[in-house]
């Protein structure tokens, strides 16, 4: 009897010890990204276009240097990224399918394709003109050719559509896109008409019209997990502060009311899509948590919420950071790291509320951790 006793014990034992090593369902098997620079992580490299930073100082703080990504570090993706992972501690990249972050597309095809791929161009917009004036871009209707191929050769590695589907609609899908048919669009009249045919409003309504059509066939090709990310204050951007702020600190209200008529319509966007059968849309509010942090710098460890940490002219934001063009020693504590993006502190203050929401409007109806265990 004693020695069941002491052999029951010892099994015990070893499974406790072996606990560790039982790997536990993964809370997303793969994560795929759609968007613009504020994401793009190599995409633009190889294209003909000004929309590139793989020079320094852009990647100055990144542990590879510069990879393509408008930031002296992580993007926001790269922080929900390192958030999952880390979800599971020790043994979660591997079992989520993240070895490293989620590798650009343009670098990524077959079995690499099962965790997931980033999308996301530079200057690329909901229309297919946005952006022209910058060189090439993989546009949102770009993209989502680019998505369609990767999954055709999904479903040739997992043997079946049905498969294929199934493991798809397990997986997270953010798309942030919009800012570019502002800021390189209807706010560059100059260059382009839209602001000339179409009121703020009749502009809303335009583009959430081409992006239902094409987050459906976003949803008609596999995506049930998706988070669709509003613009930020892009009215607040060192670059239009420098240009159009008389104080170089008011944010641009012309610009940011215009794309919060946009937002505004995302919302009930996201309402439609959850009539779809399967799905699980939400809207990740990117202009208010924007003006929270600008509106409470030290509560978020920042000092400077005006000026880029790298540029040229007023506010840092005349002109982009320039190649090996030395940045702003205390990067932690700027908002922005050149004209347009953020540097990686906001982009983790960013990150973080995108996945775990601070506030009740931060995410709705659920942020992305809900999205992740639905």
């Amino acid at each position: 009897m004693l020695g069941q006793k002491k052999c029951l014990l010892l099994s015990l034992l070893l499974l406790f010890a072996l606990l560790p090593l039982v790997s536990p369902a993964p809370q997303v098997p793969c994560y795929f990204i759609f968007g613009d620079s504020l994401v793009d992580n190599g995409n633009n490299n190889d294209i003909a276009s000004l929309a590139r930073a793989n020079y320094l100082p852009y990647g100055i703080d990144f542990p590879s240097g510069p990879t393509g990504r408008f930031s002296n570090g992580l993007t926001t993706v790269d922080v929900i990224v390192e958030i999952i992972a880390s979800f599971y501690q020790n043994f979660a990249a591997e079992l989520l399918g993240f070895d490293d972050y989620i590798p650009p597309y343009a670098n990524t095809r077959g079995q690499a394709l099962l965790g997931g791929a980033n999308f996301a161009s530079a200057a690329a917009g909901i229309r297919e003109e946005t952006g022209a004036q910058l060189g090439g871009r993989i546009s949102f209707g770009g993209q989502l050719q680019n998505y369609i191929q990767a999954v055709q050769q999904i479903v040739q590695i997992l043997g079946d559509e049905d498969t294929a589907a199934n493991y798809l609609s397990k997986c997270i899908f953010s798309v942030g896109m919009g800012s570019n048919d502002y800021l390189n669009n209807y706010f560059m009249p100059v260059v382009y008409s839209t602001s000339r045919q179409y009121t703020p409003a009749q502009y809303g309504d335009v583009l959430i019209e081409q992006y239902s059509q094409q987050i459906r066939t976003l949803y008609d090709n596999g995506a049930r997990k998706v988070a669709v990310i509003g613009v930020g204050q892009v009215g607040c951007s060192p670059n239009e502060l420098a240009q159009q702020s008389s104080d170089g600190v008011t944010c641009v209200e012309t610009m940011n009311s215009a794309i919060q008529l946009f937002n505004n319509r995302l919302i009930n966007l996201v309402n439609q899509f959850n009539n779809l059968d399967g799905a699980h849309f939400t809207f990740i509010n990117g202009f208010g948590i924007f003006q929270d942090i600008i509106s409470h710098p030290a509560a978020n460890g920042l000092t400077v919420t005006n000026r880029g940490c790298c540029g040229v002219g007023r506010n840092n934001g005349q002109i982009t950071c320039l190649p090996e063009q030395t940045p702003c020693a205390n990067r932690k504590e700027y908002l922005f790291w050149d004209a347009f993006h953020p540097t990686e502190a906001g982009n983790i203050l960013i990150g973080r509320r995108s996945y775990r929401a601070q506030s009740s409007s931060d995410a709705y109806p659920m942020d992305l951790q809900h999205l992740a265990q639905i």
